[in-house]
């Protein structure tokens, strides 16, 4: 009688432990360094009118780290958190440096007085890229992962069950975090409709002379004579809320549309934070579409590999091209 080998069913589990997400946390903790370190403790912790004296210490916020030392002892905390955020930003020790990150970005956003969306966007990413920070084993967030498929056999290669969960946990962070960020965009372009503002074109008229948001006046000779004019101010009014709506729905769109759409979107948020001085967003809603737009486990190639003796990279990771994430494959009787 014929030996015929049992059908065998394959389920590819992506491997989150590219750079791309490692750039998202590297901007991560970049925005929220820069407003710890560029703004006085007496701004960032201040009464605020008929709410009360930040940081509030009121349920589950009270166990920011804000709430934990006495008020004098802030600016001596807030300098730490930079110096530990720096080191997140470096992309040392992925698995060590997750839970801080997450932590300090928790309590920056329930702790300070004068958040700008930012904060928040990046206590819930921090989050949930913790859970894929947990399972990075690397030295370097930069570093490409060492298990890189080099074959039909790399399908067979033994894989332990615990390096399974984390890539399993890793892979559903990042697509939790991708249906946020495509959410956030829907709601924030379909919010707009309503708004006779934003119908007519002329929203952006009002935003560019905002007393607290408008547009610095180094800059202003060269976006009056757009903002003053109906065409311009209506492109400037419409064509974001356009892009807004293309970004939700880009988890619908193949990687193609994806990558043409990242420099779009991070040119948008660059030109908000350089019209309006919303530094701290532009670099969160980077992460963001970082995570949005790339595949997940994504290489970007930002330094050029070289091989050694044994064929690995420098960083000890196999000398390939950047790509697509690699891909764990778990084979099991059907």
């Amino acid at each position: 009688m014929l030996n015929i080998p049992a059908l065998r069913r394959t389920r590819a589990i992506p491997l989150p432990w590219g750079n791309a997400y490692g750039l998202a946390r590297t901007l991560l903790a970049l925005g929220t360094a820069a407003t710890l370190a560029f703004s006085s403790s007496a701004t960032l912790f201040r009464p605020v009118v008929t709410i009360g004296e930040y940081p509030l210490c009121q349920g589950m916020t009270a166990g920011g780290a804000f709430c934990l030392v006495p008020r004098g002892q802030f600016d001596l905390l807030r300098w730490l958190c930079v110096a530990a955020l720096l080191v997140v930003a470096s992309g040392w020790r992925p698995r060590i440096t997750a839970l801080p990150h997450a932590y300090i970005s928790f309590s920056v956003f329930s702790g300070i007085a004068i958040g700008d969306g930012g904060d928040q966007i990046t206590w819930i990413l921090s989050l949930l890229l913790a859970l894929v920070a947990l399972g990075d084993g690397r030295h370097w967030h930069w570093q490409r992962h060492w298990r890189t498929p080099r074959g039909p056999a790399a399908d067979d290669e033994p894989v332990s069950r615990v390096t399974r969960g984390w890539a399993l946990l890793g892979t559903s962070a990042w697509v939790i975090a991708r249906l946020q960020m495509a959410l956030l965009y829907f709601q924030a372009s379909v919010a707009k409709l309503p708004h006779t503002e934003w119908a007519d074109g002329s929203a952006m008229y009002y935003w560019a002379n905002n007393s607290s948001f408008g547009f610095p006046e180094w800059i202003r000779p060269l976006t009056d004579p757009v903002v003053h004019s109906p065409v311009g101010v209506a492109a400037l009014s419409w064509l974001p809320i356009a892009l807004e709506l293309a970004l939700a729905a880009s988890p619908l769109m193949s990687q193609r549309a994806r990558w043409a759409l990242l420099p779009l979107g991070i040119a948008f948020h660059l030109g908000i934070a350089l019209l309006m001085g919303l530094w701290s967003f532009a670099l969160a809603m980077g992460a963001g579409l970082f995570l949005l737009l790339s595949p997940v486990g994504h290489h970007f190639p930002l330094v050029p590999s070289h091989r050694s003796g044994k064929g690995r990279t420098s960083a000890g990771a196999p000398a390939s091209p950047g790509g697509p994430g690699d891909r764990l494959v778990v084979i099991r009787p059907r």
